[in-house]
Formats: C-alpha cells, sequence, structure tokens
C-alpha cells in the first residue's frame, strides 16, 4: 500500500500564517508543513485541504484516479476548493466499514473527541490506522490486537492515544507510527525529532511517499535513560515526556511526603497534576527490589533525594560516623543502586540534579553531598543507554 503525505501539520499549516513564535519562524523551506492530508495508492485521499492538487502533483502523483474522499472531522479551516472530477468529501459512521472498487476496506474507528479515525486495509493485507487530530480511540474492531503495519497520529498532542494503542496490542515494536498533524505547540527540527524517537515514533516532510508493510527501522528507544539539570530547569517534565506514550508506567517518587512543608506539597501537587491517570506511584528508596522485578517502565524522580535517604541511613552528615565507616556504608549502597540499573531489564528514566557547576558549598556535609551525588550520577550514566541534559528546558542529548 502507496501512502504519500500531501501534508502533514495542524489545519492551519505551519508556520501559521501571521504568527511571530519561534517554532513558527523557524518552520520554513523543509519544515514547512501543510494541512495533513493522505492519499492511499492514488485511490482513496484523507482529509481534503487547500491545495491538495497541487500537493499531489508536487509529490508526482495526481488525484484523477481518487475513488472517495474521507474527512476525519467537520471542516474548520480555510475554505477549500474541490478539484475537478473529485467525488464529494464525507465521514463514515463510527463503525461502518467501506469496501472501495479499489480492493481497500476502510472501517471509521470512534474517538473520544469530535472526529473520525479511519483503519484502512489494502487488498494484500497491508494495515495502516489514521487518527484526527486531538483524538484517541474510544473503541477498537475485533481484531485489534493484530498490529498496524503503520500509524499516522497527533502524536505530539495526544501521546497517550499511542500509550493507549500499545496497550490494546495495536502498535507493536514493528509498527511504523508518523506524527502528523503537527502545529507549533510542538518543537521543530532536531528537538522534535528527538522527542519523537523517544516515543517509538517519526515524522517526515510533507510529500514524502511511504509503503505500508514495507520494512523500516523504527526508532530505537533507548531502554535506560538518565536525566539531570539544575532545579526548575524542566528535567522532570523532559522526564515524564518520555513516558507518555508508554500503555503503563510506575512513578517511583523517593522525596516522600513532608508534613507542615507548604511548598513541598505543592511541587508534589503539581508533578500529580501532570502524570496521567493511569500511572502508579510509589513512594519509596528502595529502589533496588523495584529494578530487580519485571513490569511497566518505572520513572524514578529523583537519585538527589535518594541520595540525602542514603547518607542520612549511614550517618554521612557527621564527620565522625563518616569516617568510621560511613564513607564505606554509602559505597556499598551506591554501587548495589547501579549495579541493579545495570541488571535491570524494565525500561527506566531516572532523574537527578546538578549541583557541582555553582556555589562551592560552606559546609563539609554540603561538599559531601556535592561530591557523592557527582559519583553517582557519572556511574549511573555509564549505565544508560541515553543521557540528557536540561537546560532553560532544553533537553541537549550527552550520550
Amino acid at each position: 500500500m502507496e501512502l504519500t503525505l500531501l501534508g502533514t501539520g495542524a489545519p492551519l499549516g505551519l508556520p501559521r500564517p501571521d504568527c511571530p513564535c519561534a517554532v513558527c519562524a523557524l518552520s520554513r523551506g523543509p519544515r514547512a508543513r501543510a494541512a495533513t492530508s493522505l492519499l492511499v495508492d492514488g485511490a482513496l485521499l484523507l482529509d481534503l485541504t487547500p491545495g491538495a492538487a497541487l500537493a499531489a502533483a508536487r509529490a508526482g502523483h495526481s488525484l484523477v484516479g481518487v475513488r472517495q474522499v474521507l474527512l476525519t472531522r467537520p471542516h474548520d479551516g480555510p475554505a477549500v476548493e474541490m478539484p475537478a472530477g473529485l467525488p464529494a468529501a464525507g465521514r463514515v459512521p463510527d463503525g461502518r466499514e467501506l469496501t472501495l472498487i479499489s480492493g481497500h476496506r476502510v472501517r471509521a474507528v470512534p474517538m473520544d473527541a469530535p472526529g473520525t479515525g479511519y483503519e484502512v486495509v489494502s487488498a494484500d493485507g497491508e494495515r495502516l490506522l489514521y487518527l484526527p487530530r486531538g483524538g484517541a480511540p474510544a473503541g477498537l474492531p475485533d481484531d485489534h490486537r493484530v498490529p498496524y503495519d503503520m500509524v499516522l497520529a497527533d502524536v505530539t498532542g495526544r501521546p497517550d492515544a499511542l500509550a493507549r494503542l500499545r496497550a490494546a496490542g495495536a502498535v507493536a515494536a514493528s509498527t511504523d507510527v508518523i506524527a502528523v498533524h503537527l502545529d507549533h505547540d510542538a518543537p521543530t527540527g532536531p528537538e522534535l525529532d528527538r522527542r519523537l524517537a523517544a516515543a517509538g515514533a517519526r515524522t517526515v516532510p510533507d510529500g514524502t511517499t511511504l509503503y505500508v508493510g514495507e520494512y523500516h527501522a523504527v526508532p530505537d528507544v533507548p531502554r535506560r535513560t538518565l536525566v539531570t539539570g539544575g532545579a526548575r530547569s524542566g528535567k522532570s517534565v523532559e522526564a515524564e515526556r518520555r513516558l507518555e506514550t508508554f500503555p503503563e508506567v510506575v512513578y517511583v517518587a523517593t522525596g516522600g511526603t513532608r508534613a507542615g512543608d507548604a511548598d513541598w506539597a505543592q511541587r508534589v501537587g503539581l508533578h500529580r497534576e501532570r502524570r496521567p491517570a493511569t500511572w502508579r506511584t510509589e513512594e519509596t528508596t528502595d529502589l533496588v527490589p523495584l529494578l530487580a522485578e519485571d513490569g511497566p517502565a518505572l520513572l524514578i524522580d529523583c537519585l538527589s533525594l535518594w541520595l540525602t535517604d542514603a547518607m542520612d541511613q549511614v550517618g554521612a552528615w557527621d564527620d565522625a560516623a563518616w569516617d568510621n565507616g560511613g564513607r564505606r556504608a554509602l559505597a556499598e549502597r551506591m554501587e548495589e543502586l547501579v549495579a541493579a540499573v545495570r541488571a535491570t531489564s524494565r525500561t527506566v528514566v531516572a532523574v537527578t540534579n546538578e549541583v557541582g557547576s555553582g556555589v562551592v558549598p560552606a559546609t563539609a556535609s554540603g561538599r559531601r553531598f556535592r561530591d557523592e551525588l557527582g559519583r553517582l550520577n557519572a556511574a549511573v550514566a555509564g549505565e544508560c543507554e541515553q543521557v540528557v541534559l536540561v537546560v532553560a528546558g532544553q533537553g541537549v542529548v550527552l550520550r
């Protein structure tokens, strides 16, 4: 099944007309995107957008052979002039199936938001799923546990849609996931590619022709990632974003609760509001057993608080206790944690702090914490496939 993406952007395109934002300013040339529209085998057009005929011509195709035009949602963008010879555009009621003269079977998939998704099966059995902007499946066909060969969805706007498909078995490791409906609320260029790769997805320029079912090396999702950065740098958001397309996540909060600390309670509340409702929270510093178990992905936030607790346990804040066995006891705890990270079979994203780039702590215990955290970060980073430094909300891949 041949699929040509006539556009991959939001309804107003990218850059948006008269928008002064940085993403729109950078979305020029090959990064510019027209409203999302797909041409399937020259016979089926999914979403009719302004300039569709010209976009097809630029991609080396024609709309002359189109026998069916289907919309995913009511048209609310710029006025569209119907190219001569195209059949009238329409939508298929949820759950209904069409068989086209070209041999394609099209089934309407209900969404949890206004709009319709379409499952398209070719005469040779290749299967693709196309979801509307801002939508996630509210129900899947009975045969959904056979993974789709390709899924095109609003990955940046509705990452939970991909999580639902993975949970249902409709997206597997071999499924080619293409991000469409891209707007200026997502980054552009290499940063977009990096974020999508962390979700096992990718994007392509307008006019690209893909072949559904053809082998393509899907993005390699790092199994272990360390996210580091300074205070309020955005490292926790970066870590959460990396797992938002996973069907199940265990959020490991190492900070626990602090009675009477209103600022801490506010921070914890903000983190909870950001997390998907499907994530489970564990408040513990006992990380080794969690890493040793099989199970869903772990988000550990954060190693700095784990180290604080470990130093409490060995009396590391007291100089005498530190010299009288505390140093050795802490080293053993750190070695045990690093070994667990090395051996774990789970997907892990761990958050930590960078504390050695600023003012030298005034106390011996503060310098001790800084030094031990630097050692811990380096050791854990050595066991991770990817290490990301977050500065001013921007992720810089160190490895």
